[in-house]
């Protein structure tokens, strides 16, 4: 029996972990905790094994105003998590970071590929990396997961502007495109098996196939019994766009695939791209 500590009351990730991970009592005990206030730092995690640091700050416009809180938030908090979490002599901390660390819009990211992030975001998820990382050691294991889009029932980002444009509009570009996405059972399921061997590193998970946006487009209408007219019309004003939101949606954005093989976690129990995406509309 392994007791694991989640970290984000309100996660859309933190819950659906839980729930992943409660569908076996007799081999994990979940409990979750907020850090809206000061009240965790009275938690006693003496009694974990785990925590997963989930919490964090995201899908809200950069301003400003708020840039101080994605660093207070995404940056500092989770260092002062993980510090705790240590000196409470837990074996291992998750951290949730993300695929913007490297501020790329498109491309393939492999081993070589420079970490440059663009947004508060990223640049705050990845100062944390290194804070958290300078933690780890033969007993405390600190495992770093960077995954690409989240997306599924319930999910927010992309992925609903996405579905929003698949039950609306009549037709739709038929962009060849590849980007790597991860549904949120692959995800929960990943972390599972990184809690089971008890693995600590930099992890990338991905669905076992890259995902083409037009696909998706099509198949979260079919789902809804709609029909969508695919064209290549549009293609030539599409390409003209090599940034912003033209580029998230219709560009190329992946790990190569021997990144995800050298995360050293194989998750064979992965559910396929077509059944995840009607998982997500049921």
């Amino acid at each position: 029996m392994k007791k694991i500590l989640i970290t984000g009351m309100n996660s859309y990730v933190g819950n659906r972990l839980a729930k992943w991970l409660e569908t076996d009592p007799d081999h994990y005990l979940i409990d979750k905790i907020s850090l809206r206030d000061a009240t965790w730092k009275e938690k006693d995690l003496s009694t974990y094994d785990v925590v997963v640091h989930v919490a964090g700050i995201a899908h809200q416009k950069e301003t400003k105003e708020n840039a101080h809180l994605y660093y207070k938030i995404n940056r500092d908090l989770a260092f002062e998590v993980a510090k705790k979490a240590k000196a409470a002599e837990v074996k291992q901390f998750i951290f949730l970071s993300s695929m913007s660390v490297y501020g790329l819009e498109s491309g393939m990211i492999d081993e070589n590929t420079p970490l440059n992030p663009k947004s508060h975001y990223g640049k705050s998820k990845l100062q944390a990396e290194g804070k958290i990382n300078d933690l780890a050691g033969e007993k405390f294991k600190v495992a770093i997961v960077r995954p690409p889009m989240i997306y599924g029932k319930g999910c927010k980002g992309n992925y609903q502007r996405l579905r929003k444009l698949a039950l609306k509009t009549p037709i739709f570009p038929n962009i060849d495109n590849e980007r790597s996405m991860i549904y949120i059972d692959n995800l929960s399921e990943f972390i599972k098996n990184l809690i089971e061997k008890a693995s600590n590193g930099l992890f990338f998970p991905q669905n076992k196939e890259y995902v083409n946006t037009t696909v998706m487009v099509n198949a979260i209408a079919e789902n809804h019994r709609k029909q969508v007219k695919l064209t290549k019309m549009f293609n030539p004003i599409i390409n003209l766009f090599n940034d912003g939101v033209i580029q998230k949606v219709f560009g190329n954005l992946v790990y190569a695939e021997t990144l995800s093989d050298d995360s050293k976690i194989q998750c064979n129990s992965f559910i396929d791209f077509n059944d995840s995406i009607k998982l997500t509309e049921e």
